[in-house]
């Protein structure tokens, strides 16, 4: 009888180290995946993925060339703000809160230029991995140079050869419609110029966003008012997207100053750069 309680004593107390185990090696596994995680996260940015494209344009293409009211639907509820600037100030189409916007917008689209136009972004853009890529790779350079920026949330739209690139309050919008190419058909059309046009181009996208989004947030002071003081502010502003670029995008005179001061009188930061006035 002593002997049986005894192992009983002894495989209650084997039963309670397992569990012990079993229960360190869980925290352990879940530990591990944790670093797993985060060490993945970062591996990610650093691989060129701090930039996810999203594709509003294909929410907007659907709807004007079916009609799909769940595509307008899931424009308006996931990309409100988005819509909101693209009916209103970009397309001037009213409130985006009209009843008959739905019927507003596809009679709008209905012109064959712009039923052109949006299937040619479509092909244009079937794939925009490389796009992606770059801006990713572009703003990892610029956090380089200005550590506090936050990256942006970045979509695509077609605006009716309104706008290249909508910058806000934590986003930039794509009009991926001016970026068809130099030799496109409808901007010769339409009367842009050869200059115009040879920036109208896929490598021109990633520039212009950062061009865009420094200048929301560097914008030019409301004293500076004289045209020297805007062409000396574009030239630094210039400057620094061709060093996230890592290519002479741009090229002149107002670049060339900003250089001269870089060499002369170097700021303690990138970000008193951009903010200094003469």
């Amino acid at each position: 009888m002593q002997t049986n309680l005894t192992f009983e004593i002894f495989f209650s107390d084997l039963k309670k180290a397992v569990r012990k185990i079993y229960l360190l090696l869980f925290l352990l596994m879940t530990a591990c995946l944790g670093c797993e995680w985060k060490l993945q996260n970062v591996a990610d940015q650093h691989d060129g993925q701090a930039i996810a494209i999203e594709r509003y344009d294909l929410l907007e293409h659907r709807y004007i060339t079916t009609g799909d009211i769940a595509a307008l639907q899931q424009m308006n509820t996931e990309y409100p703000t988005e819509t909101r600037m693209l009916i209103e100030n970009m397309l001037q189409l009213g409130p985006v809160d009209d009843p008959q916007l739905k019927s507003k917008l596809l009679l709008f689209f209905q012109d064959s230029t712009l039923r052109q136009l949006t299937n040619d972004v479509q092909k244009e853009f079937a794939d925009m991995s490389d796009v992606e890529k770059q801006l990713s790779e572009a703003f990892l350079r610029l956090q380089e140079l200005l550590p506090s920026i936050e990256f942006p949330r970045v979509y695509t739209q077609i605006s009716s050869l309104d706008q290249s690139i909508v910058a806000g309050d934590g986003f930039l919008g794509i009009s991926l419609d001016k970026y068809l190419g130099s030799d496109y058909s409808l901007y010769v059309h339409y009367g842009y110029s050869e200059r115009q046009r040879s920036m109208m181009t896929r490598s021109f996208i990633v520039p212009d966003c950062i061009g865009f989004f420094l200048l929301s947030h560097y914008p030019l002071s409301e004293s500076d008012t004289t045209r020297a003081a805007r062409e000396q502010h574009m030239g630094r502003i210039q400057y620094v997207v061709n060093q996230v670029a890592g290519r002479r995008v741009f090229d002149n005179e107002p670049v060339r100053q900003a250089e001269q001061i870089l060499s002369a009188h170097r700021p303690a930061s990138m970000e008193d750069f951009l903010k200094q006035t003469n």
